[in-house]
């Protein structure tokens, strides 16, 4: 392979970036073990700052683990909700922030400072790139998920903090992000915040020169 790929590739991987949304509303169904594992190797595809892999993922399953990382969203969601006023107040009032109560998959995803992997490489300059790491990971699994029909949804209405002490993790672990994963109730390819009047995408690409 020459490392191009077709146009129907292209236009393809374009309509799965283009329908990849942030999905907050789910069914209940299981999601099939063998399809998980085929989403969950694009962390092991992904690439990060001195190879140095800091994503760590905790599946979240019990019933307690589960209702403590819901009760924390809702804290955190009333205190969200008493930033905002007037009418962005009421509109955030209507909006479904979490799909944690019915996603039959939760991972909870954390970045390993204190890895001992990659010996440094990049991340001694600038550690921030560890935690970019797992980003550029998590959206590779975020992609992988769509291909198999999955949605996933990014919980940011949380207290980090609060959720890595509930879950016991190990030391120098510092959460990025909670994902929910499940079957979409719909599909979408247009932004639910943008659809309910939340906010626009810009016109254009915002790219300057120096």
């Amino acid at each position: 392979m020459d490392g191009s790929y077709s146009a129907d590739f292209r236009a393809e991987l374009a309509d799965l970036m283009r329908w990849r949304r942030d999905v907050r509303r789910f069914r209940t169904d299981p999601v099939p073990a063998a399809v998980l594992e085929r989403c969950l190797a694009a962390f092991r595809l992904a690439p990060s700052v001195g190879l140095s892999e800091p994503w760590r993922l905790i599946s979240v399953q019990s019933p307690v683990a589960r209702a403590a990382a819901l009760e924390n969203f809702r804290a955190a969601n009333a205190q969200a909700l008493a930033g905002y006023a007037d009418e962005k107040a009421q509109l955030y009032t209507r909006l479904k922030l979490s799909g944690m109560a019915e996603a039959p998959v939760q991972l909870a995803v954390f970045c390993d400072d204190a890895t001992p992997q990659g010996a440094g490489l990049g991340a001694a300059t600038m550690p921030e790139t560890r935690a970019y790491s797992v980003v550029g990971a998590i959206s590779l699994f975020w992609l992988a998920a769509r291909a198999e029909g999955l949605g996933v949804g990014w919980v940011s209405v949380l207290d980090a903090d609060q959720l890595t002490r509930d879950l016991a993790v190990s030391a120098g672990w510092k959460l990025v992000a909670y994902l929910c994963v499940g079957w979409p109730e719909q599909v979408l390819d247009t932004p639910e915040l943008e659809i309910v009047g939340w906010e626009k995408r810009q016109p254009a690409l915002w790219l300057e020169e120096r």
